[in-house]
């Protein structure tokens, strides 16, 4: 039992001296609690709408309100037609527009019937279906206020209660854009386009420095007369080559395979895209730098997973997150990347309104090349 306890010692300090060991085995299930418990919901929250109000009457005012009133909606904006709203969604300002057609007050008291539209953004479709069900409580909620209202004012005209029969009803028309069939495809597709890549990319280039040092050829490299930049630069050339050739044949099946459609400028979308690639190739290079071994490598690669995942906005709406984590997935290349994707894929914009997304993703790359150079060491 003594020599028991002495190996058993002995891991202890092996496992302790080891800072990376320690980041998986007590750290990484405090990560991983702090997103299932905040970043992962089914609620979606701080929805932006737009309101197109041609009614302008006391009944749309107070549905109004009631958006205001709800913990789920933030209305952003009041425009005066439909085009102002076709504009919102293309600068990514608005995820739900409610439109109020002509005299919806006087349908409601003459004919006991009122419509209104829904337009929401179908690019993805399961949270544009959560945002459409809340506002269709919202109008039902409201509409009970008014038969109360209504039976009230009958009670005030000595009218029987028993001879009010209320039968209003607001009808809303709901229209998924960009995405009217509502295919989950055309949601996770682009996302899962991101993973892939950063996953192979980072793969790829994180065991690359550390594989020259573990085979003892890195001696040979220094002792060349090429500078770290370009040594750097060379090691990236045939994983970027490679990993074109990943993304033409994940276009290909995205396309041909799956059916989804690359609606906006094609050549812009594969740009934007070699860019990403460079960024997750830069992404792995720095990680080769920072650590000593391949399997320290391949673990810290295959734990970008986590992030990439649960803070790209694949999956769970970054804005239902709390602020902390929408700022932490800032750093997070996927969201950028999956936020273009689904812009040029599914919605079809122009190019100038991926700029923003465009130019995060080039400062990462240079911040990345920059660091990735300055950790290259020249003496082993």
């Amino acid at each position: 039992m003594k020599q028991f306890i002495v190996f058993v010692r002995k891991e202890f300090r092996h496992i302790f001296r080891d800072k990376r060991t320690m980041l998986i085995l007590l750290v990484m299930p405090i990560i991983m609690i702090i997103l299932f418990g905040f970043a992962i919901t089914t609620e979606v929250k701080d929805s932006r709408v737009v309101i197109l109000d041609h009614s302008k009457d006391e009944v749309t005012t107070r549905i109004q309100e009631h958006i205001r009133n709800n913990r789920y909606f933030t209305i952003v904006a009041d425009v005066h037609s439909e085009k102002e709203i076709q504009q919102m969604f293309l600068e990514n300002n608005a995820d739900l527009a409610v439109i109020f057609s002509y005299n919806f007050s006087d349908e409601m008291r003459h004919s006991g019937k009122a419509s209104n539209q829904l337009l929401a953004d179908g690019s993805e479709p399961n949270q544009a279906a959560v945002r459409t069900g809340y506002m269709q409580q919202i109008l039902a909620g409201y509409l009970q206020d008014y038969i109360q209202q209504e039976r009230s004012h009958a009670q005030m005209a000595q009218a029987s209660t028993s001879s009010f029969t209320p039968s209003f009803q607001i009808i809303p028309v709901t229209k998924m854009l960009y995405n009217p069939q509502s295919r989950s495809e055309y949601n996770f597709v682009p996302g899962v386009i991101g993973l892939i890549l950063l996953l192979i990319c980072a793969m790829m280039t994180s065991i690359s420095i550390v594989k020259e040092k573990e085979m003892g050829t890195m001696e040979i490299l220094l002792a060349s007369p090429l500078p770290p930049i370009v040594i750097v630069v060379a090691k990236l050339v045939p994983y970027f080559v490679i990993s074109c050739m990943n993304l033409a044949t994940i276009l290909l099946l995205s396309v041909f395979l799956l059916n989804i459609p690359i609606a906006g400028s094609v050549m812009g979308f594969i740009a934007i895209s070699l860019l990403y690639i460079l960024v997750s190739l830069l992404l792995g290079l720095f990680i080769s730098n920072c650590v000593s071994s391949q399997l320290a490598a391949m673990l810290l690669s295959l734990l970008l997973i986590v992030p990439t995942v649960y803070l790209s906005g694949l999956a769970f709406p970054i804005e239902s997150m709390p602020e902390a984590l929408q700022n932490a997935s800032a750093i997070i290349p996927a969201r950028w990347y999956v936020e273009v994707a689904r812009k040029l894929m599914i919605q079809g914009v122009e190019m100038k309104y991926v700029m923003h997304e465009t130019a995060v993703l080039a400062l990462m790359a240079v911040v990345l090349l920059g660091v990735s150079w300055k950790l290259f060491k020249v003496r082993l």
